[in-house]
């Protein structure tokens, strides 16, 4: 029964993953000032959005220096992170968003 069950899981997040190509994404970036490790996730997650998600993702900055409340909020523990919203399911990746293959799995975008 578990074998049936774990193939009946993999065949819905296969259809998810094939309906997420036509879906509308909210992310949030939670950076920490202007700092370089900062600024280079915003240009890869950018670059990735502009490559993967063009004209259907929405990107929101949030500097935690200014927002610090948010931190709390959202429980985040380490900048920069990424939060996928929408669609579900809610993922978190954290680090520059260098590795391009980590985002793409994280953003469901791709599979491991």
């Amino acid at each position: 029964m578990t074998k049936k069950r774990s193939q009946t899981v993999m065949e819905a997040l296969d259809v998810a993953s094939l309906d997420a190509k036509d879906q509308q994404y909210t992310l949030r970036l939670y950076v920490a000032g202007l700092t370089p490790r900062s600024q280079e996730a915003i240009r890869n997650i950018t670059a990735i959005c502009d490559e993967y998600l063009a004209g259907r993702c929405d990107l929101e900055v949030i500097d935690l220096y200014q927002h610090p409340v948010l931190a709390k909020g959202e429980q985040i523990i380490a900048a920069p992170t990424l939060i996928k919203k929408l669609p579900l399911p809610l993922r978190k990746i954290i680090g520059n968003m260098a590795d391009k293959e980590k985002v793409l799995v994280g953003l469901d975008l791709r599979r491991k």
